[in-house]
């Protein structure tokens, strides 16, 4: 847990407020409403990006703010500034307090505490001296442009970000958390006789740059964008139709977040828009899969200490060999719904209220061998690495294109293929998993989920996957 200390001097005594004046108004504001808090957030982040050869740019900026939100049944009221002043809390609190005008509710019991810390209590900005940051892109571009003749274009891109939060409940209590943030991503492209590939790679978590510094770890970021663009070199028209799937292990697991995950958090269920809706302790999946959001592995990317009301972060499982078992659950739904909160009310920022959102969300390994599960099929697509998707959450539908995959003949890996987009329902996609491996990874820590226009990080992973029939949208000629 960060040190309360530290978070009530940041917030109080550097900001010049007087704690027990901003206990007072916001108690005031939340007298007789269901439940709500004041949301503290102080933010710093800086973005260093090289390209052809030279520091493209370099930006620096820090933000803070509140957030005062106020909730009487299903009604929330939400008030926010850029400017931690007691005028400006009064005046949200003058605002906020209009939802529960002639109620008489009680307030939710508050979130428990935690004693835990799943990362350390740090600035990343401050663990690196900006000329070290230049020359490790620098670096990064020499190597990556000496690896290989056919190397055209290098781009990398090292971002950081310290966010402080401080979550202050209507009875005077305080709960808060230090969250370091860092990125780094290598694009590379290529060109063999006329014809141009390119190949992306990066990582990331909540620790310092000194884990990037290392030549060991940022050459595997070069090696692995420089072997995507050799693959794409070499790739050919995908295939088109129906046919057996084999998903790789790691990063393909944000079609499981976004097929799936998003149709498992709480606000959907409660309005009945989630195809998941009302099946809770049904069969919704094969046998063998279960599917889990797991927000306290230490140092990664998605995980929080205690979640944006206060919550300590929790591992859910939604899914447990099949059968439908959890939601993800932010206070207010979780009220409505009478369940618990898991830990999973995020927001953007301070101007932005909470809504259930997934961390770190996976399916647990199984007892196949990933050779096993490519030979047992004839013919097929082996996607390893995906881009860009969408999802209806209503009905599930989705559509992710693929920027690494294969066919497979034979029962072996073959030719890379360039144009693969794979389109399909996520509830029918469960039903389909015949095989899943042992090899069960989470992603490098690049995972960022947009809902509702709000941006937050994310990890997702997930085993070697054999899916008995996805249609795959392709570019081979007929």
């Amino acid at each position: 847990m960060a040190d309360l200390a530290r978070i009530e001097n940041l917030f109080f005594a550097q900001a010049g407020l007087d704690r027990r004046r901003v206990e007072r108004i916001a108690a005031d504001a939340l007298a007789k409403a269901d439940d709500g808090e004041l949301f503290l957030e102080c933010v710093q982040h800086e973005a260093l990006v090289f390209d052809d050869g030279k520091l493209k740019s370099a930006s620096f900026n820090t933000s803070q703010g509140f957030g005062l939100r106020a909730v009487a049944g299903e009604t929330t009221g939400y008030a926010h500034a850029a400017e931690l002043s007691e005028p400006a809390i009064q005046r949200a609190a003058a605002t906020v307090k209009a939802v529960a005008a002639g109620r008489g509710g009680a307030m939710a019991v508050a979130p428990q505490g935690t004693n835990r810390s799943l990362y350390a209590d740090l600035n990343p900005l401050e663990t690196l001296p900006f000329e070290a940051k230049v020359k490790l892109l620098a670096d990064i571009d020499a190597y990556a442009r000496g690896k290989d003749r056919r190397v055209r274009q290098v781009g990398a891109a090292l971002t950081g970000n310290w966010q402080a939060v401080a979550i202050l409940r209507a009875d005077g209590r305080m709960d808060g958390d230090i969250r370091p943030l860092v990125r780094l991503n290598v694009s590379v492209v290529v060109e063999e006789n006329g014809r141009m590939e390119s190949g992306g790679h990066g990582s990331g978590g909540r620790a310092a740059y000194s884990a990037w510094v290392d030549p060991a770890a940022w050459r595997a970021e070069v090696d692995e964008a420089l072997r995507q663009a050799l693959v794409n070199l070499e790739s050919v028209p995908a295939p088109a139709g129906e046919m057996v799937v084999v998903l790789g292990p790691g990063w393909p697991g944000i079609l499981l977040h976004e097929a799936i995950g998003h149709g498992l958090e709480g606000d959907f269920n409660r309005k009945q828009t989630s195809a998941f809706a009302g099946l809770m302790g049904r069969r919704v999946a094969a046998k063998g899969v279960t599917v889990v959001d797991d927000g306290t592995i230490p140092d990664r990317r998605g995980s929080l200490t205690i979640d944006d009301e206060g919550t300590p972060s929790s591992r859910t499982v939604l899914i447990e060999d099949g059968i439908l078992t959890g939601y993800l659950q932010d206070r207010m739904n979780a009220r409505l719904m009478n369940m618990k909160p898991t830990g999973n009310g995020r927001r953007e920022s301070y101007a932005h209220a909470p809504m259930p959102r997934m961390t770190n969300t996976y399916m647990l390994a199984g007892d196949k061998d990933p050779e096993e599960i490519l030979r047992s099929v004839d013919r097929g697509l082996y996607a390893v690495n995906f881009g860009g998707g969408q999802v209806d959450i209503t009905s599930g539908k989705f559509t992710f294109s693929c920027t690494e995959a294969y066919k497979i003949e034979g029962g072996r890996k073959a030719a890379p293929v360039k144009g693969a987009t794979l389109i399909g329902s996520g509830p029918d996609v469960l039903t389909k998993v015949s095989m899943i491996g042992r090899d069960m990874t989470l992603d490098t820590g690049v995972g960022t989920c947009g809902k509702d226009g709000q941006s937050v990080p994310v990890g997702v992973g997930q085993p070697t996957l054999r899916i008995d029939g996805i249609t795959v949208g392709g570019t081979e000629a007929r």
